[in-house]
């Protein structure tokens, strides 16, 4: 009977970690953002908004502008645990618009820019970046995707991290 005891908590062990890992994939996470995103309608901009002092154009899923608006953004961390954000592209930029990510003095960093780096470059192709990338001076494993409007031009990019 303790052998079989010992083999049932054994197993139980190893699907709490497996399910841990699984939690800390940036790509996986990224799916789930992407998939709660698709949910609420196709992206698109229309107009402007403001990302901090910055004038940006507003970015649309369906009906719902994203521009400073948390709710997806904070589910993913309470879920998760994970970093997430929603960039705009604005010229050769792409601005945060909806984050949970902070600056060193504690605020969301919307208004500021995706770094000019591997992932810039990846979502500037239209491609997915997954590696290890400096967010704000802090190190994560990352994720970044572009999110495309119905004809498939670059519009902003997703992005999701856990802290190394």
């Amino acid at each position: 009977m303790n052998r079989r005891l010992a083999l049932f908590a054994a197993a139980l062990l190893s699907t709490a970690a497996g399910l841990a890992q699984a939690v800390e994939d940036p790509r996986a996470t990224i799916d789930a953002l992407e998939a709660r995103l698709a949910k609420i309608g196709t992206p698109k901009l229309e107009g402007t908004d403001m990302a901090r002092d910055k004038t940006v154009p507003a970015i649309y899923y369906g009906a719902r502008k994203i521009n400073n608006n948390y709710d997806v953004v904070d589910e993913i961390r309470k879920g998760t645990g994970a970093t997430a954000t929603i960039f705009v592209k604005e010229g050769d930029e792409f601005v945060r618009v909806s984050t949970n990510v902070l600056t060193p003095e504690g605020k969301r960093g919307v208004g500021t820019t995706l770094a000019r780096a591997k992932a810039y470059d990846a979502v500037s192709k239209g491609q997915e970046f997954c590696g290890d990338v400096d967010v704000l001076g802090t190190p994560f494993a990352a994720c970044y995707r572009p999110i495309k409007d119905a004809a498939g031009k670059v519009i902003g990019a997703t992005y999701i991290g856990y802290k190394k």
